[in-house]
């Protein structure tokens, strides 16, 4: 179903990290920009459709008082209602920027105060949600920044505190004017899951419990959470609940992207795509479907491709329409595009 197109030279390979790989499609422009972290720098590219990278740009985390500079952790565009930023986190703290990296915007340092000499700092886990930009941290606070339409009056507007160990990924959904509805999760380091309704005032709706592996990733679909752990497993729940409706032994080692198509091509001959990624270097690409007899979500097994001898560490669709996806693997100086045949 899908084919290896051309890939997209990294001037580093990208850095043993999570989700480490973030897309952003311009249709207007016809241009698909990466971002890809490379230890204490980003990776910001720009590649045609047909894969040919047209522009790099390398963005460096704000130092503070350290001998070293700060390592990053993340970076990830936040489509929002009326602009779109780019976020960068790190050991230091959080930066936003337009999104095509021309202009810091926004600086957020992190506060150490809480944490004890053995304590790493740092920030991981990005996700926009209406006007707000939720970013976790260390500590488990989630700190959720109210963003203007324009201009850089950028507010820490509140910190939620749901989780013990560090955030590891978010994910949201639009609740589309809906009473109660669960459209925001965080994952952490001891594979706690937290669902949020996001408002003014961001409500926590119901825990997850972790079952001893953390949890990598995760993602938000028509109100069920697909949540990659770090035994290779991919659980499908109910986000008002938390009942799981299914459980996929995925992968052989430990996840480390998901992601969805939500707008899939009719062409292609399905609904909605998952995309798994792991350690075990492969990617696998699964269908959902809600059953309408029982509503119970069904799961079929559609692609495996497997990135030979790599470590793979991010993972995407290159747009909404699941027609096409790239991949990150540490050690490995370039982003393979995959493509539908």
């Amino acid at each position: 179903m899908f084919r290896w197109e051309r890939s997209i030279p990294l001037r580093g390979s990208a850095a043993a990290l999570c989700n480490n790989l973030s897309v952003l499609q311009l249709p207007a422009r016809n241009l698909t920009h990466f971002g890809v972290v490379h230890g204490p720098s980003a990776q910001l590219l720009s590649a045609a459709p047909e894969g040919v990278p047209l522009a790099q740009r390398q963005l460096h985390a704000k130092e503070g008082a350290g001998v070293s500079p700060p390592l990053i952790t993340q970076v990830h565009w936040c489509v929002l209602p009326f602009r779109v930023l780019l976020v960068l986190t790190s050991h230091r703290g959080i930066q936003m920027y337009e999104s095509d990296g021309s202009t810091m915007v926004y600086w957020h340092a992190l506060d150490s105060g809480d944490a004890t000499p053995v304590q790493a700092v740092f920030a991981r886990g990005i996700a926009a949600s209406g006007h707000f930009i939720c970013v976790g941290t260390w500590s488990g606070r989630v700190l959720v920044f109210d963003i203007p339409a324009k201009g850089p009056n950028i507010v820490l507007s509140e910190e939620l505190a749901g989780h013990q160990t560090p955030i590891t990924d978010i994910a949201t959904e639009s609740a589309q004017g809906q009473d109660c509805v669960a459209d925001m999760v965080t994952a952490d380091d001891s594979g706690l899951l937290c669902v949020w309704r996001s408002g003014p005032e961001f409500t926590l709706l119901t825990r997850i419990p972790g079952f001893g592996v953390p949890c990598p990733s995760v993602q938000l679909w028509q109100g069920i959470i697909a949540a990659g752990y770090g035994n290779g497993q991919v659980h499908l729940y109910e986000a008002t609940t938390g009942n799981l409706h299914v459980q996929i032994n995925a992968h052989a080692r430990a996840i480390s992207a998901l992601d969805l198509a939500p707008e899939a091509a009719p062409s292609l001959g399905h609904l909605d795509w998952l995309l798994s990624a792991a350690e075990d270097s492969f990617v696998h690409i699964w269908k959902l479907s809600r059953s309408p007899e029982s509503s119970y979500i069904e799961v079929e097994h559609c692609h495996g491709e497997c990135v030979s001898d790599t470590q793979v560490c991010g993972a995407r669709f290159c747009d909404s329409s699941g027609s096409s996806f790239a991949v990150t693997g540490y050690d490995l100086a370039e982003i393979r595009r995959f493509c539908s045949v």
